[in-house]
């Protein structure tokens, strides 16, 4: 694939999302932006667009097979796809402890924050296969950390809680299995934590700015060829997993 690269940032639409969907476009990306409410993702556009980005719409549920499926096949139809960023998140009743957790709730975690990123992965593997410089970003947290949250870290897991930080445990665990399996592909994979940001998903309760958080994603989006693959980082450096 010769020319501008192209990227699809899920849950772009807004807070952190919008802020990588927005760094990848000063890089000179072409970038999809990946949403489920047709309003706000059309807004997104028509904001990344007046900013100088060459943004398109990318209707997108990561928990639905056919919008996945339908979202594939767009980003075919434009040419290809050389970067995805899996960024959409649910928090779910955070923070959840486990002697009070909504089995509901818990279902819907993973659904979105684990089954979403392997099912919008594998739709569009195809199209990073055919990339000269093909890159997956999964936004994770420090939450997720098993070192941190068996060490009590509260700088790095906040309250106990079982409806976000295990999904976050979970998606760990599934990109290192693409790693492996990926291994010698070209296809770089890796984890960021954005920090703790403010945005609907914490009832804007966070000390970091969107754009602060999206920094690490756009980084991480864009490494060259001999890049880190397999990592799990922040701003300041490793995460232990």
């Amino acid at each position: 694939m010769d020319g501008q690269k192209t990227a699809l940032v899920t849950g772009a639409n807004k807070g952190i999302g919008y802020e990588i969907a927005a760094g990848l476009g000063a890089r000179g990306f072409t970038v999809g932006v990946g949403a489920r409410d047709t309003g706000r993702r059309e807004e997104a556009v028509a904001r990344l667009r007046a900013a100088g980005v060459d943004a398109f719409g990318v209707p997108l549920d990561v928990t639905d097979d056919a919008s996945v499926t339908a979202a594939a096949a767009l980003l075919a139809e434009r040419g290809g796809l050389d970067v995805l960023v899996n960024n959409a998140a649910t928090a779910g009743a955070w923070p959840m402890p486990a002697t009070a957790a909504d089995i509901d709730v818990l279902r819907s975690g993973v659904e979105t924050n684990v089954y979403g990123v392997v099912r919008v992965t594998n739709a569009v593997l195809p199209l990073l296969r055919r990339s000269r410089s093909p890159r997956v970003v999964n936004l994770s947290s420090s939450v997720g950390s098993l070192t941190f949250q068996a060490t009590g870290r509260e700088d790095g897991t906040g309250p106990a809680d079982t409806a976000y930080s295990p999904t976050k445990t979970y998606l760990n665990a599934i990109t290192l299995q693409y790693v492996r399996e990926l291994a010698g592909t070209g296809i770089l994979i890796n984890n960021v934590c954005p920090g703790y940001v403010a945005t609907d998903l914490n009832g804007h309760a966070g000390h970091r700015t969107p754009r602060q958080g999206a920094a690490i994603a756009v980084e991480m989006a864009t490494i060259p060829d001999d890049g880190p693959t397999g990592t799990y980082v922040d701003e300041n450096g490793p995460i232990p997993w």
